[in-house]
């Protein structure tokens, strides 16, 4: 039998790798996936200490924002506003700029650290272009909010603008492995993101990509989608875990326990120790009651709803984050960390 010690030991030493400048590899990470629940503290225990290198006990608060919704053309499988959806959801051409102003103010009010600006569509023409580029730095000015804009496959003239406009990162996630990739969406491809990345890198902004939990991938799936988020040096990393919403083709799909979620965000933390390690879309669902003990791997979470559901209370989040003795930062750039309202 393995002992307790030498089971905690494993991680530890995996942490203390990755801590001196090491990386871990894709047969270690793969075992991060596949570790039992009886190794589940030991496991968080070690990425915490990554987390807290790099962190700190500290917590940043995104506030996201569907400035347009359902329409979309697209056929992603998960997507409650794609072409292939039956969903029962609010449908909008772009908000106006008031209405996009009042959503930064309760942001800022919110304690979060970063306005995501969300728009549903293959790619954003250039009025929506112009748009994003016009608001971006009324928000910033008024309300000292960094902003990410999600606005699908973006060309380079249009990463430029964006970046020329103040905008600081943008969203565009993986969401998969390569392989797994047209199981999830044929409209466009895999490649096709990654280019939004490389264009969006070149313009020098921020890259925020991650990925859904429990759409059917394999670990292997999992480990690769980490790799790539790694080789690109991605800064923002939201890991969801798949709201399987009524009237999508992924509709009724339960794969992932709360355990499962919890070793997801170690094997992200342990693979990209540096990046901020955000817990997305469906945590309230999935992880439960466990839901604080996903920050002990990330570092930050969606303060408020999602694009078409209800995310958690404010305020429990808020209670969550004090009795873990963690504190809200809006960043290095905005001074000390905010204790809890």
């Amino acid at each position: 039998m393995v002992s307790p010690e030498s089971v905690a030991s494993r991680w530890h030493a995996l942490a203390a790798r990755v801590l001196d400048g090491g990386e871990i590899d894709r047969e270690e990470a793969r075992s991060i996936l596949e570790s039992p629940d009886v190794e589940l503290l030991d496991l968080l225990a070690a990425a915490y200490r990554v987390r807290h290198r790099h962190f700190g006990n500290t917590v940043q608060l995104f506030f996201l924002m569907n400035a347009k919704s359902g329409l979309c053309p697209e056929d992603c499988g998960y997507c409650s506003q794609s072409k292939v959806s039956d969903a029962e959801i609010p449908r909008y051409n772009l908000l106006s700029a008031p209405k996009l102003l009042e959503a930064a103010k309760l942001a800022a009010e919110r304690q979060s650290k970063t306005f995501c600006i969300v728009i549903s569509a293959r790619g954003p023409t250039q009025r929506e272009v112009d748009f994003v580029c016009t608001i971006t730095p009324q928000i910033k000015s008024q309300y000292g909010l960094n902003v990410c804009a999600c606005l699908g496959l973006l060309t380079p003239d249009q990463a430029k603008q964006l970046a020329a406009a103040g905008v600081d990162k943008v969203n565009h996630n993986l969401n998969t492995s390569e392989r797994h990739y047209g199981e999830v969406c044929t409209t466009h491809s895999y490649a096709d993101r990654v280019a939004t990345l490389e264009a969006c890198r070149e313009a020098g902004l921020q890259l925020c990509s991650g990925g859904i939990m429990g759409m059917g991938e394999t670990h292997d799936d999992l480990v690769d989608m980490a790799f790539e988020l790694r080789s690109m040096q991605v800064e923002s990393i939201p890991l969801n875990f798949l709201n399987a919403i009524d009237g999508t083709p992924l509709e009724g799909v339960n794969r992932v326990s709360p355990r499962d979620c919890l070793r997801g965000l170690a094997m992200m933390r342990l693979v990209n120790p540096a990046s901020e390690i955000r817990i997305a879309g469906g945590r309230e669902i999935h992880l439960g009651s466990l839901q604080a003990l996903g920050l002990y791997a990330a570092n930050s979470i969606f303060v408020g709803d999602y694009l078409t559901t209800k995310g958690q209370l404010p305020e429990a989040d808020y209670k969550m984050i004090e009795d873990l003795g963690f504190t809200i930062t809006r960043g290095a750039e905005s001074g000390e960390p905010m204790p809890c309202l």
